[in-house]
């Protein structure tokens, strides 16, 4: 087995760190001719879901493509909204993720956000830092692109640059190594999301739109996760 190999899941196991890039609320949302709003809304209904499964499927962590930095890209109204349901989610659930021993992670700049939406996270991270359950962290103003560059930085103001020293600056250095990516909605691309992480991870694209995902996609991502053989380049 190779180090490579070694650092991942062993053969045969469920993964450790499952990442989701949650796409299609507003497909979901049109289709039913409802306003893109109410899509984000069942969407963060299926963030609830997923983190409840992945507690109970034994998960280590789950990362979540939440807001990108090319998010910000969409209508102001659209944002705004969505920056709402981020500031709802935080206040309706952190309690329950601290009674489920769940710790909260952000990857990405969220600093970038409005003053209150940062205290908002600030308090929810310090509120869950000492669990030791599952690490939910949810990607927020993230780019990987941009995380490479600021992990390849750091390494270079340290020392030497080599695939090492820049894991080890990079925003999940201290989460387990990824496993699985789970995209929704169909589409078939990884979005400037977790690229280095995915050098060897596993990928499941499926045409289910993310405000339908629930534990039955998640388990039967796990299983097809575990019928594979991972060579991780070997032969």
């Amino acid at each position: 087995m190779s180090a490579v190999a070694a650092t991942g899941d062993e053969q045969g196991r469920g993964p450790r760190h499952v990442a989701i890039i949650m796409d299609g609320n507003g497909r979901w949302a049109k289709r039913r001719h409802l306003p893109r709003v109410l899509g984000h809304q069942r969407g963060v209904e299926a963030v609830r879901r997923t983190v409840r499964a992945a507690v109970d499927l034994g998960l280590s962590a789950i990362t979540l493509y939440a807001f990108s930095t090319e998010n910000w890209r969409r209508p102001e109204d659209e944002v705004s909204a969505l920056m709402g349901l981020l500031k709802h989610f935080i206040l309706a659930d952190i309690e329950e993720f601290a009674r489920n021993n769940i710790r909260l992670k952000v990857i990405g700049d969220y600093k970038a956000f409005a003053p209150d939406i940062v205290a908002l996270i600030e308090g929810a991270l310090q509120r869950t830092a000492g669990n030791t359950g599952l690490t939910m962290a949810v990607a927020l103003n993230y780019g990987s692109q941009d995380e490479i560059v600021r992990a390849a930085r750091a390494a270079a103001a340290k020392g030497e640059i080599t695939t090492a020293t820049i894991a080890a600056e990079l925003d999940t250095a201290d989460m387990p190594p990824l496993d699985l990516i789970i995209r929704t909605s169909g589409e078939v691309r990884l979005s400037n999301f977790l690229m280095w992480q995915a050098a060897y991870a596993e990928m499941l694209f499926l045409d289910v739109l993310w405000p339908d995902f629930g534990r039955d996609h998640l388990e039967a991502a796990i299983a097809e996760y575990t019928r594979r053989e991972r060579r991780f380049g070997g032969c």
